[in-house]
């Protein structure tokens, strides 16, 4: 955690200083920014992650040796009293003693210390416990940032996907308008059909009607990425930096599986809920054992009487006590909650190898998408080419008038087909990429 702080820290203030000053949406005040920028402000301002922050701190605040009955308590008290009493007393030979307004006062003070020294290892066992849901608390903090990381760069590139359809949209829309220009032409001198002229143009408006649609979207992506990155100004014009999708070709299945095993967060969680688990039979095995409990303290106390042949009686005096003993039957609740704990043990232990067993598949389904979409990102690249190849060939034959523009079409429609193909092909392809940084516990390496 100190290292993604402090490397968020280097990046943040800079990059905040331009999103505050940046309000007019407009292209000339567009902020480009890298993953590890955006996430770099994200790991400072995500709500999410904010929150996940502080209730790491308050395990952390949890897990200390007094919480757990190490410590004694000390108490300082005092406290001031007072009686007023009429008091009639009948004698013997007849006679009457009456007292009126009789006035007692009494202040006490007392330093009390008191220590449970020994209770069935139940407070070293206590200790052992918090120290292990700290240390889950911070794999929950851990096991958020891994989820945001993962989700940011997802997000981030699913933009870039978008970026470059919409490029690849505006490219189509070129072609469309060229066919456009030529079937004006054609029409005008008597060498088209005004059928040929105005499909061009129906052609041309759909294309443009389908960009449209795609800003939607692409601004729809741009808000869930300031969104993540905890700005409140949900018009900020962030765009990517990067205009292409990377993806990692050398990850190794074998590699991936042994990290898993190792670093994985969920199954490091499941592990120490496992130990959690055994501290509990621990704990409810301690209220067996005999317990020892030692106390001491300090008094003062005086009293002024309104009667009596004492005016005022003060007492000053240390008090100390040792309390040895043992539960010997309780209602067979001790046994029903040392079975309880065993079963919760079982259950822990069941948790552990059912997340290990998701994890495999989702490893095992996630690699199998990996290397099936490198395969056809490969394929789609060449497709790609002969696409154009294509078109190029069908234009010419288009401008000789040897094919129709329904041909044409086809042959535009085919080229935008076979790059969104590729686009898509990349995008998926990095999406497994993060998906398999994730389940190897590799995740914030993004960060770096």
């Amino acid at each position: 955690m100190k290292r993604i702080m402090i490397f968020s820290a280097a990046l943040l203030f800079p990059l905040l200083t331009n999103a505050e000053e940046s309000k007019p949406a407009t292209a000339s005040t567009e902020m480009h920014l890298s993953l590890q920028q955006c996430l770099a402000i994200g790991l400072e301002n995500n709500y999410d992650l904010r929150i996940i922050r502080q209730q790491q701190e308050i395990s952390d605040n949890n897990a200390t040796r007094g919480n757990a009955g190490y410590l004694p308590t000390l108490d300082l008290s005092s406290s001031y009293s007072g009686t007023v009493n009429n008091t009639k007393q009948s004698l013997r030979d007849g006679g009457t003693n009456t007292s009126n307004g009789v006035n007692n006062n009494t202040l006490n003070a007392g330093l009390d210390l008191n220590w449970t020294a020994f209770n069935g290892f139940s407070v070293q066992t206590t200790y052992k416990r918090l120290k292990e849901l700290q240390a889950v608390g911070e794999l929950n903090t851990r096991m958020t940032v891994e989820d945001y990381v993962a989700t940011l760069a997802a997000t981030y590139y699913s933009y870039i996907n978008q970026l470059i359809s919409i490029s690849n949209m505006k490219r189509s829309i070129d072609l469309s308008r060229e066919r456009f220009r030529i079937a004006q032409l054609s029409y005008s001198i008597g060498v088209f059909s005004r059928q040929e002229y105005q499909q061009a143009q129906l052609d041309l408006n759909a294309d443009e009607s389908t960009l449209l649609t795609q800003y939607e979207t692409m601004h729809t992506l741009r808000t869930s990425l300031n969104q993540l990155m905890g700005i409140d100004d949900m018009d900020l014009p962030v765009m990517p930096a990067d205009t292409i999708i990377v993806f990692e070709t050398g990850l190794q299945k074998s590699d991936i599986q042994s990290s898993m095993l190792n670093d994985n967060v969920y199954l490091l969680v499941a592990e120490r809920e496992k130990d959690i688990s055994g501290l509990d039979i621990k704990l409810a095995k301690s209220s067996s054992y005999p317990y020892l409990r030692v106390n001491t303290g300090y008094g003062y106390t005086k009293n002024w009487y309104g009667s009596g042949t004492n005016e005022a009686q003060r007492t000053m005096g240390l008090n100390y006590g040792v309390s040895l003993g043992v539960t010997l039957f309780d209602g067979m609740n001790r046994r029903r909650e040392i079975r309880n704990a065993e079963k919760e043990a079982e259950i822990s232990e069941l948790s552990y190898m059912q997340t290990q067993q998701e994890l495999q598949k989702e490893l095992s389904d996630t690699w199998m998408a990996y290397t099936n979409n490198m395969k056809l990102a490969t394929t789609e690249r060449s497709n790609v080419e002969l696409a154009r190849d294509n078109y190029r060939i069908t234009m010419e034959n288009y401008k000789e008038g040897q094919l129709s523009g329904y041909e044409l079409r086809a042959a535009q429609v085919s080229l935008l087909d076979a790059e969104e193909r590729l686009v898509s092909a990349e995008y998926d392809t990095k999406l497994c990429e993060i998906t398999l940084m994730q389940i190897a516990g590799r995740i914030l390496q993004y960060l770096e």
